[in-house]
């Protein structure tokens, strides 16, 4: 099964291409919450967790500030690699 392309909706991903896409990004699964997986950068860490209808992201950066943004599956896996990975 490959990846579709970066400009279809993350609703149109079957399961093991979004979990896929995560562990290309360095994420890794929470073991006993299967939905929710971590991020870790130099600057930032978050958790996502991935809802019915969203992806939660709770960013916590290196100065102790958090932010808590939510993004529906209808954007392009191009468009969240953008506003999720490059924050």
């Amino acid at each position: 099964m490959s990846m579709p392309p970066d400009s279809t909706p993350l609703f149109k991903h079957p399961l093991p291409m979004l979990e896929l896409w995560l562990e290309e990004h360095g994420c890794t699964r929470d073991r006993d919450m299967q939905n929710r997986w971590y991020c870790d950068r130099s600057d930032w860490k978050a958790e996502l967790t991935l809802e019915e209808t969203t992806i939660d992201v709770r960013y916590t950066y290196t100065s102790g500030e958090t932010k808590t943004l939510s993004f529906p599956y209808s954007l392009s896996r191009q468009d969240l690699d953008a506003a999720i990975f490059e924050e």
